[in-house]
């Protein structure tokens, strides 16, 4: 089946954050919206008719997670990142970023130091310091690598209690190497951090990279992490929220998991297992669709700034549908640089500084829709920089 990624549709109406936030957080509303981090295409259709078939039933009761939605995680892990992982690992939790807070929560207490690798997604550093604790940056080097020799100095005196990685990066869609993530582990297991893996992202690797589930690199990473996944960013499913963890060492898994179901966070939704499960089982051909079409987007973004927008590079990501514009050549302070996108272009994009030290004079732009719409944005942008 070939699928229509070209497809217009209008989200006004059904309460998206793109466009009902836009007012709270850009001060005005009726911009082009390629910002918060979903996609602007159909959800597969036969996710829909997954959630059609149920909603048949007019009882929507309390309800069991079935034996299928564990096998359905596991088969994926194993087909699409070769890690072989176990149905005792395997805790649902309802979203990422909540995820965090209850690791945060579970391992540590207030004023305990928390390691983000900044610029990153910005709820890295809210949620640990909404929660009491005690935020340190290890930023990345100037050619967007992991500063291990920086991580090492900064947790040389043992009060660094956990690591948040990005992995897959969010905003920048790196990759992380094998070699980078072994490093890591070996440092991060010999003093003592759990290290919390987002990889919300890791179905979407671009352009033949390939996505490394950091527990899966070594027998230290295993010990020493929790790692977080889910179906929602790769099959457009973000408001049916069923994100899963992933716990091998049986001394973490314990703690969290029994914390987790003691305040029953670990038991999903009636929608959640029915979306992953039809995701998971059937996706594979929407995945590999998507996935061209957001490749061919990031080539079109990258033709028409080097064409039309000379001061704007793009960093090409090596997974999601997010794109990294250094807008350093514009010459322009944080302000005025919000003001050109919003003002004068007219486009609601996130911009770099939200995404802590080392995002300034960027932004970040969602090349999740059809490329109708990131042409029009990126002739507004050009209109606005001429003019």
């Amino acid at each position: 089946m070939t699928y229509d990624f070209d497809k217009i549709i209008d989200r006004h109406g059904t309460d998206t954050v793109k466009y009902c936030a836009q007012k709270d957080y850009f001060g005005c509303d009726g911009l082009l919206a390629l910002w918060v981090a979903d996609m602007d295409f159909a959800t597969p259709p036969f996710i829909i008719e997954a959630l059609r078939k149920r909603l048949e039933n007019p009882v929507l009761g309390y309800s069991v997670t079935p034996d299928a939605y564990w096998q359905a995680i596991i088969d994926w892990v194993q087909a699409r990142h070769q890690w072989d992982i176990r149905r005792e690992w395997l805790c649902y939790i309802p979203g990422i970023v909540k995820g965090i807070g209850f690791v945060l929560n579970c391992f540590t207490k207030p004023g305990d130091k928390v390691i983000i690798q900044p610029p990153v997604y910005h709820p890295f550093r809210l949620v640990p310091e909404q929660n009491g604790r005690e935020v340190v940056v290890n930023p990345l080097t100037p050619d967007r690598n992991m500063d291990l020799e920086g991580l090492e100095a900064l947790t040389r005196n043992g009060d660094c209690k956990v690591l948040i990685l990005a992995n897959p990066h969010n905003p920048i869609g790196i990759c992380w190497p094998r070699e980078t993530l072994e490093r890591l582990a070996e440092l991060c297991y010999e003093r003592h951090i759990l290290v919390i893996s987002d990889e919300i992202h890791c179905d979407m690797a671009l352009f033949g990279h390939k996505h490394i589930p950091f527990a899966s690199v070594s027998e230290k990473a295993a010990h020493c992490s929790i790692t977080f996944q889910a179906p929602t960013k790769t099959f457009n499913i973000a408001g049916i929220v069923s994100s899963y963890a992933i716990v091998p060492d049986e001394t973490l898994r314990q703690q969290f998991f029994s914390w987790m179901e003691a305040s029953e966070f670990a038991a999903p939704n009636i929608f959640a297992p029915i979306a992953t499960m039809a995701a998971f089982t059937q996706g594979e051909e929407w995945r590999e669709q998507m996935v061209a079409y957001i490749e061919d987007n990031v080539r079109f973004v990258e033709d028409f700034c080097r064409e039309h927008l000379p001061q704007v590079h793009p960093v090409r990501p090596q997974a999601s549908f997010l794109v990294w514009l250094d807008c350093h050549d514009l010459k322009l302070n944080h302000e005025k640089l919000v003001s050109l996108f919003v003002n004068k272009a007219h486009l609601a994009l996130n911009d770099g500084e939200m995404f802590n030290p080392g995002g300034e004079g960027c932004m970040r732009l969602n090349v999740g829709t059809p490329r109708a719409v990131l042409r029009q944005a990126l002739q507004q942008l050009c209109e606005a920089i001429e003019s």
